[in-house]
């Protein structure tokens, strides 16, 4: 049996735990709003002594598909949140980088910067303007690019007509692949497009900004963004990358970029690539292998609707997760590269509206916040259970200018407003250094919903997923504490205790943040002014401010004995605690 040594804990009701973990939990009907009468705590150990590895700041990854909206009004002032909240670099990835302009540059699921055309003569004609103006805008905040290079540039297109789409929420998605999607007309020209592009950044940038970038080629290349074959994609590749590599050797070069390895077709499409690049003949050099630097793959969850409420599906991203960490791992040579989720998230569709898709309606509220809470944690486990190198997972949710206000789709923020989730990677930005294990002690019945059991059947049924994340860093440690249910019903409150061991200080100072339905909440302040679409100017002033993390509690010293400090408090359904001790 597996050997659980990742510092997050679940906790059920009471039930027992072979791999050595044990909890007492709630017996809380799921559904209900009145707790029970005989109500336990959920008790919650953690040891700060106890250190499972570094704490990788893979939460520190964002991306979309608009890349127009970069260094829009409320793109940069997004940015500059992001940016701010994280002690590390925040990398940044978006779509359409290289496509050509046609019609207004941003629109939903559509972007172009005109960095390649041609003249009458067929020769190329370079412009770096507005791709420099969304690097330097990522640059400006200590930001760094995860450059997509792609798509193809009507003039390099095979099938270049139609090019332009005018797609919106509730069209057929399979209207965006147009002309921009297919492969090159002449991958030489493709070529020389990427080594023009990387030497100017070195010139513009720095070699060593660039060596600290990472490069990428194209985005779900199984699927209909990639309008031509597997075989095509890895030839694509191979001069991709070698031409990243002429204009700078020591840049990192990475793929696929390929959907869920869940599903068995993208599972397929993986294999092929890394079979390729560990055994296949290059397309470029004649050689055996081409350069690859890390390995990219997609996660998505599986909402629905279930007796008229949102249901999530968080068992299929992190099968997802585990099966394309599964697919590295079997590759000896390849296990050590950094592996990048390069998107990770619920579901498929950022800027599909929960007006036209119901199952969406999860985006505005706490069960985003919970659930990303709940869902990066496990991507650590699984990283440890399969030995990889878990660098990073984009986070595939930015900003949708000039929308109305809470329209639902999956973003951080609207009109300028943080929504509940953005502050749980709030939260993540106070945690650092080490690992801690996260147990409880109690009881030897079992655990409900260990990693395996939300692997086979996700978080469903009467019980909540209440569990704790925790980590060690200098004179600091700190507990993310949720309570997540797939489904999105409010329920009763879970008393918790969090018992911190090894503390190294007499006293320490704790700072409790939450994320729950009356805090860090402007979808919640905005429902209660009304649901105003033209809110006044003081409305969105105090929207911003209730899209800002806060206190659940006042600063609190608390004195330690034998190393010890004990928490207590109640954790509503769907809600998020940090508790953060500093000596």
């Amino acid at each position: 049996m597996y050997n659980l040594t990742y510092p997050f804990l679940t906790s059920m009701r009471k039930c027992t735990l072979s791999l050595g973990l044990s909890i007492t939990l709630i017996g809380t009907t799921f559904g209900q709003n009145v707790l029970p009468e005989s109500q336990e705590n959920v008790h919650i150990k953690i040891d700060l002594s106890d250190e499972k590895g570094p704490l990788q700041p893979a939460w520190a990854w964002w991306g979309y598909d608009e890349p127009n909206y970069t260094y829009m009004k409320d793109g940069k002032k997004l940015l500059s949140e992001i940016a701010d909240l994280s002690p590390v670099p925040v990398y940044v990835r978006a779509h359409s980088l290289l496509v050509t302009d046609e019609g207004p540059r941003a629109a939903l699921k559509w972007g172009s910067t005109n960095a390649y055309t041609e003249d009458s003569e067929g020769n190329p004609i370079y412009d770096w303007t507005v791709i420099d103006q969304i690097f330097d805008t990522y640059i400006e905040r200590g930001m760094k690019p995860f450059a997509q290079i792609g798509f193809m540039p009507k003039a390099l297109s095979s099938q270049p007509e139609p090019y332009r789409h005018y797609w919106k929420p509730g069209a057929d998605y399979n209207d965006i692949y147009t002309g921009w999607s297919y492969p090159p007309n002449d991958y030489d020209k493709w070529a020389e497009l990427v080594f023009q592009w990387v030497t100017h950044s070195v010139e513009r940038y720095g070699k060593e900004e660039v060596e600290s970038w990472y490069w990428e080629l194209w985005n779900e290349p199984n699927i209909g963004y990639w309008r031509g074959t597997t075989e095509e994609y890895i030839k694509l590749y191979d001069y991709t990358a070698d031409a990243v590599k002429r204009a700078l050797p020591t840049a990192r070069i990475g793929g696929p970029e390929s959907t869920g390895p869940g599903w068995d077709k993208a599972a397929e499409f993986l294999t092929t690539f890394l079979d390729h690049v560990t055994k296949g003949k290059n397309y470029v050099t004649g050689k055996t292998g081409s350069p690859l630097d890390f390995i990219t793959f997609h996660a998505k969850g599986s909402p629905k609707l279930a007796d008229g409420i949102v249901q999530m599906g968080i068992r299929s991203q992190l099968n997802d997760i585990n099966k394309g960490f599964e697919i590295v791992a079997s590759y000896p040579e390849l296990k050590h590269l950094p592996i990048v989720i390069g998107e990770s998230d619920p579901e498929g569709c950022a800027a599909c509206s929960e007006e036209d898709y119901p199952h969406y309606a999860y985006r505005n509220g706490t069960v985003y916040s919970s659930y990303t809470a709940a869902s990066f944690a496990r991507k650590y486990e699984l990283a440890d259970r399969h030995g990889v190198n878990f660098l990073g997972a984009v986070t595939w949710a930015f900003e949708f200018e000039d929308q109305k206000w809470f329209a639902g789709f999956r973003d951080m923020a609207t009109n300028g407003v943080d929504k509940p989730v953005l502050n749980v990677f709030r939260m993540f930005g106070m945690m650092g250094g080490q690992r801690v294990s996260v147990s409880s002690g109690e009881n030897e019945e079992g655990l409900a919903y260990n990693l395996d059991n939300i692997l086979n059947s996700s978080v469903r049924g009467e019980e909540q997923d209440i569990n704790a994340f925790a980590s060690i860093d200098k004179n600091t440690a700190a507990a993310m504490v949720w309570n997540y249910h797939d489904d999105d019903k409010e329920v009763a409150e879970a008393p918790v205790t969090l018992n911190f061991e090894s503390i190294p200080a007499d006293k320490v100072l704790m700072h409790h943040y939450r994320v729950d339905k009356n805090h860090s909440n402007s979808y919640q302040a905005w429902q209660d002014m009304g649901s105003p679409q033209n809110p006044t100017q003081e409305q969105s002033k105090q929207l911003e401010e209730a899209g800002q993390l806060q206190l659940f509690t006042s600063p609190k010293w608390i004195k330690i004995e034998n190393g010890e400090a004990q928490i207590e408090f109640e954790l509503p359904s769907q809600g998020v605690s940090l508790v953060r001790l500093t000596w």
